[in-house]
């Protein structure tokens, strides 16, 4: 992502600036987060990553290939689930697989892998309004990871889940993450998730949103809140300051910051 900045009209017509120039460079096979205030432009900057918002300047690349629309290498999980109820867990991971040509039997195959990856292997026949709210989120996980994406987003994927759910997905995704080494940005306003997570965090300032800040997280894993060390707590102290329009000592908020790999 180099010098990209996103602007919308206003119901008024008028010119809004919703992300403000952005460079961002994910290195291959890392898990990045992305972390900011409610409103500051993360779920618009990881759409535009997806190719479903226009960029208004810059340009954003994966594996040197212009973003300029939705990409099979790009999945996407959103914290809403956007399954088929009239699909079963299994109907709903073979439709994504529709695009890539696959006969029925290797759709199927390959369908039943993903679910098997995310510990679903016994539930494939389930309708969604069969399944928890966690179920749910990994299904939709098995359909993005079974198109085998270079690149996986995910906004908030589990904000609508109770904190034990919660952990038990942080488990999985991990797990899942290591056996495949794809790229990952992560969404999320949750300090803890974002420290328990990833190898690098991205603080983005208020609307219109930028990053402000990076943080590589060298906590051995796996973490936990209830197992932290004292660079956890000085980065989770770091962020929270940031959050709270407090810039470390000699970093001004309006300085650029060189987020090169």
């Amino acid at each position: 992502m180099e010098d990209v900045a996103i602007f919308f009209r206003s119901s008024r017509g008028e010119r809004v600036e919703a992300v403000s120039s952005t460079n961002l460079k994910l290195k291959s096979g890392s898990f990045t987060s992305l972390i900011g205030p409610s409103g500051c432009g993360k779920s618009t900057l990881l759409n535009a990553l997806a190719g479903f918002v226009p960029i208004s300047r810059g340009a954003i690349l994966v594996d040197d290939e212009i973003v300029d629309g939705p990409s099979p290498d790009v999945g996407v999980v959103f914290q809403q689930y956007a399954l088929f109820p009239w699909f079963s867990a299994r109907g709903n991971v073979e439709f994504a697989l529709r695009r890539f040509n696959l006969g029925r039997a290797e759709r199927r195959r390959q369908a039943l892998e993903a679910l098997d990856e995310v510990g679903l292997a016994g539930r494939a026949d389930a309708y969604p309004g069969q399944l928890s709210g966690g179920m749910k989120q990994r299904v939709a996980l098995a359909r993005t990871m079974a198109g085998h994406p270079k690149l996986l987003l995910m906004d908030e994927p589990f904000g609508a889940l109770d904190a034990q759910t919660r952990m038990s997905m942080h488990e999985l995704l991990l797990r899942v993450w290591d056996a495949r080494r794809t790229t990952v940005l992560f969404v999320t306003h949750d300090v803890d998730e974002a420290l328990i997570l990833s190898d690098r965090i991205h603080v983005m300032s208020p609307a219109p949103g930028r990053i402000i800040d990076s943080i590589d997280v060298l906590s051995a894993r796996p973490r936990s809140v209830e197992n932290i060390d004292a660079g956890y707590v000085e980065n989770r102290n770091r962020i929270m300051r940031l959050l709270h329009h407090k810039p470390e000592a000699g970093l001004s908020a309006r300085q650029p910051i060189d987020r090169s790999l």
